[in-house]
């Protein structure tokens, strides 16, 4: 299993838009067999236009052809009319007992 971290910034207004988008998403992913397992939404606490979504998937190859698939093209198309500046992620795996 691996961990993915999606950061974002929302334009002013757009927060509530960005928060149900995401719940659509997630609802789609959860009913796919692609490899996703759950995912979690955060807002930063000084900044409420900044989030995280912190989400799981089966393995490293699952989110990569995730994120060359049709949907994943779609949401980053729609994601331009509502964020500030490009987003990122970052990729997190589990240290095993003798790793760390």
């Amino acid at each position: 299993m691996i961990n993915v971290g999606l950061y974002y910034r929302v334009r002013e207004g757009h927060e509530k838009e960005f928060e149900e988008a995401f719940l659509k998403v997630v609802s789609i992913l959860k009913s796919s067999d692609i490899g996703f397992i759950d995912a979690k939404l955060y807002r930063r606490v000084d900044d409420p236009r900044e989030y995280l979504i912190y989400s799981e998937w089966k393995d490293l190859d699952s989110f990569r052809k995730f994120t060359l698939s049709n949907d994943y093209k779609e949401t980053t198309t729609y994601g331009k009319t509502i964020l500030e500046g490009r987003p990122y992620h970052r990729i997190y795996t589990e240290l095993k007992e003798n790793e760390s």
